[in-house]
């Protein structure tokens, strides 16, 4: 017969055995739960790898069609290629609003979604605008939207150098994963060219013409020939009078001193100084090598009267020019009523 005070001792060691087996089955669970939050951490840096690489691979793609040699043969084929683009960024913003993960990873999951809805709004714009910018009409404002989407990609970019990666990096080291899953490195623009409005202006425009981002090989180089208005020739260093009129038109002769045709030629016109400038820019399609042609630059305004005002002319540099002094002139005029 057991008495009492064993039978006591025996459910003592009972109920310590029990709270035991309960702290190891609450330790488990939580080892298993951990266990499995670690491995969402890692499932989302493997989905994030895989549609960031593919962002990164389609910028590349984008920048080196733009670099490509076009031509208007080639138009129908470039244009079906940015659409392309369009389709395939939009799935990825798609498939990264789908990606499940921790709540640990709301911030950086925004960021990142962010990041795709830059570059989708970006490509879908230029898609939009390069056929304008490869016509024969508006062409210089279809290039002026391309080049404004430089600055989406940028945003997209820093978004995601500035704000998804270390958002990302935060949370992985406060679960001690900083060294076993891997941020992918993501820059869709390029370098810094890009952003010059100018550079892409010009790449738009080579895609147009076919001669592609690089010049011919050869001599490039225009000059600045004589600049008059309303059949009254300007010239430096002596201070024309002139008749003031809505839109002056002035007509500006440009030489081409290299041995290539040049296409696109830009020139402006800046009347005036500072906030008050009046600026206007004339185009010439094609201009061979040692022809001279002239372009008719209207201002859309009326410069100020009864004062000297300072009148710039310039000659934009073509692709491939290394001498551009004389691709520019500052007049001035006296504008009376």
């Amino acid at each position: 017969m057991v008495d009492r005070q064993t039978l006591m001792t025996r459910r003592a060691i009972a109920g310590g055995a029990g709270v035991l087996v309960l702290i190891l089955l609450v330790i488990g669970v939580r080892g298993c739960l951990g266990h499995r939050k670690d491995q969402a951490f890692k499932d989302y840096g493997q989905d994030v790898t895989s549609i960031v690489q593919e962002s990164n691979q389609e910028g590349k793609d984008f920048f080196q069609l733009l670099e490509a040699r076009g031509g208007r043969d080639q138009a129908v084929d470039i244009e079906n290629r940015l659409n392309q683009f369009r389709v395939q960024s939009a799935q990825l913003v798609d498939r990264a609003n789908g990606i499940d993960h921790p709540g640990e990873l709301s911030g950086p999951q925004r960021y990142l979604v962010e990041t795709l809805e830059f570059r989708r709004d970006g490509l879908a714009q230029v898609a939009n605008a390069l056929p304008t910018a490869l016509s024969d009409q508006n062409r210089r404002q279809g290039a002026d939207k391309v080049t404004q989407q430089m600055q989406s990609f940028l945003t997209s970019d820093v978004v995601y150098t500035q704000r998804f990666v270390p958002k990302f990096k935060d949370a992985l080291d406060a679960r001690s994963l900083g060294d076993e899953v891997r941020i992918p490195a993501s820059q869709f623009v390029p370098n810094v060219q890009w952003l010059d409005p100018s550079f892409v202006a010009d790449r738009v425009s080579g895609i147009r013409t076919g001669r592609g981002g690089a010049a011919s090989p050869g001599l490039h180089g225009t000059g600045l020939g004589t600049v008059s208005v309303g059949g009254q020739a300007l010239s430096p260093g002596a201070a024309a009078t002139l008749k003031a009129t809505s839109n002056p038109t002035f007509t500006v002769q440009v030489v081409n001193q290299g041995n290539n045709t040049e296409t696109d030629v830009s020139v402006k016109v800046t009347v005036g100084q500072g906030a008050d400038a009046i600026d206007a820019t004339g185009r010439i399609d094609t201009i061979g090598a040692g022809e001279t042609k002239t372009v008719n630059v209207a201002l859309r305004g009326s410069p100020p009267t009864g004062q000297n005002v300072p009148i710039n002319v310039v000659v934009e540099a073509v692709p491939g020019e290394k001498k551009t002094d004389n691709n520019k002139q500052t007049f001035s005029a006296i504008f009376t009523r």
